[in-house]
């Protein structure tokens, strides 16, 4: 009996340490496999929310945005280990479920499967199997509210962080018409669906982005009309407060809060929606340049890098005239690597949020400074390599990279920003 017991326990033993450790190995190597699926939909996702596909009506650039999201997806999930190994490019698949064709909506999702099908075994192998096959898939969401309402859904609001402190009126910046709106107030709805890769100054439009008010709103909150086109309200320093962290180091030599905000990411989120209120800075305001516009621009070199020459900050390239836009990293670019190259993100790159007026409810007075806001525009500031900084008048110059509608309709818990996109990113595959 010893003995058969012993023979038989033998079994038992080969038994469990290969349930036990290449079982283990399979879920180990599964959980990989669906970390790197995560990984390559999120960043296949992230160049549609960055590009201005998501703002672009007319669908003409969803082949070289599938283009560049496979080639970003690809490299992010091959760099990933799976079972020992990292992927190979064969391993990974990248398809778009709704985009491309009539399908193609505001919200683009991107699907990633991943799969290793020469998983080695160990004890596994007294029973003749050598290897074992791993798969795992991930889709993800490039959000737009812009499309929710018309596509008959309800529209949630976003939150992105990182927004600066200039409220814009809901008026096409790039023309001379204080009638022509960007967004539906109500809906959110893109009412301007030509925006994205132009901006202003412009043919149309003489002015760059500045600040209404003259720079004070204490004295009163000046009206937009066709001469004022381009600029914006100052927003309340509540709303916007100065980050106390990740400050650049240049911002040492910025003195009010509003630099601050310019120069740094607020890390407070600035919803859009139904009860999205923020306040314009009716509050005298101190300068440390002389005026507003002049600390706008301080800031804002310090924010894109721009030290002492054209070239420092980062560009737009204008080999990409359509959506996907892509850019140039300066000189004075952080990132190694990155000067004279092309870069999905730059610090060039930043959101302003969208108000309410025109429109109702009445314009905002002294008495009620507050504004709804409906939207954001993703705009990069002075978008031209050969841009002198400071330019005429102060007013910066910019470019609309992207645009997301929220309307007075959206409710429901924001959904948090890609950062300071206003296009949010995120899983919509089960867990």
């Amino acid at each position: 009996m010893i003995v058969l017991v012993a023979v038989v326990m033998l079994f038992v033993v080969g038994a469990m340490a290969a349930l036990s450790i290449d079982v283990v190995t399979i879920y180990t190597a599964r959980s990989e496999a669906q970390l790197a699926a995560d990984a390559g939909a999120l960043a296949g996702a992230r160049v549609f929310a960055n590009s201005g596909v998501t703002s672009d009506a007319g669908r003409r650039s969803t082949r070289n945005a599938r283009n560049l999201a496979t080639m970003i997806a690809t490299q992010v999930a091959s760099q990933n280990v799976v079972g020992g190994r990292t992927l190979k490019t064969t391993e990974i698949t990248v398809t778009f479920p709704n985009v491309g064709g009539s399908a193609f909506d505001t919200n683009p999702h991107v699907t990633v499967q991943t799969q290793r099908t020469d998983l080695p075994t160990f004890f596994a192998r007294i029973w003749g199997r050598t290897a074992n096959t791993v798969t795992a898939s991930a889709t993800a969401e490039a959000y737009n509210p812009s499309g929710e309402d018309a596509l008959g859904e309800t529209t949630i609001p976003v939150a992105p962080i990182c927004v600066k402190p200039w409220l814009l009126p809901n008026i096409d910046p790039t023309g001379t018409s204080s009638t022509n709106t960007i967004f539906d107030s109500t809906t959110g709805a893109i009412t301007a669906a030509t925006l994205v890769g132009k901006g202003w100054p412009g043919p149309s439009n003489t002015n760059g982005l500045f600040s209404l008010c003259g720079g004070d709103c204490s004295g009163g909150i000046q009206l937009v009309g066709p001469t004022t086109v381009g600029g914006y309200y100052p927003g309340a320093v509540a709303n916007f407060p100065a980050p106390t962290q990740a400050l650049p180091a240049c911002s040492s030599g910025l003195t009010t809060s509003y630099q601050l905000a310019v120069a740094g990411c607020v890390q407070q989120p600035i919803s859009c929606g139904a009860t999205a209120t923020v306040n314009i800075d009716t509050t005298t305001y101190a300068s440390s340049t002389g005026t507003r516009d002049g600390d706008t621009v301080a800031a804002a070199e310090c924010l894109i890098h721009y030290v002492t020459s054209p070239g420092d900050s980062d560009s737009i390239d204008t080999t990409t005239i359509r959506p996907p836009l892509q850019f140039l990293g300066g000189n004075q670019n952080p990132v190694a690597g990155a000067v004279g190259n092309d870069v999905m993100v730059s610090d060039s790159l930043v959101t302003i949020p969208v108000i309410n007026y025109p429109g109702p409810p009445p314009a905002p007075t002294l008495a009620n400074p507050s504004v709804t806001v409906i939207g954001f525009l993703q705009v990069f500031l002075n978008p031209s390599a050969s841009s002198i900084m400071p330019p005429p008048n102060n007013q910066i110059p910019v470019t609309i990279i992207n645009m997301a509608g929220c309307g007075t309709s959206a409710t429901g818990q924001p959904i948090l920003g890609n950062g300071a996109s206003p296009v949010a990113v995120r899983l919509i595959s089960p867990p």
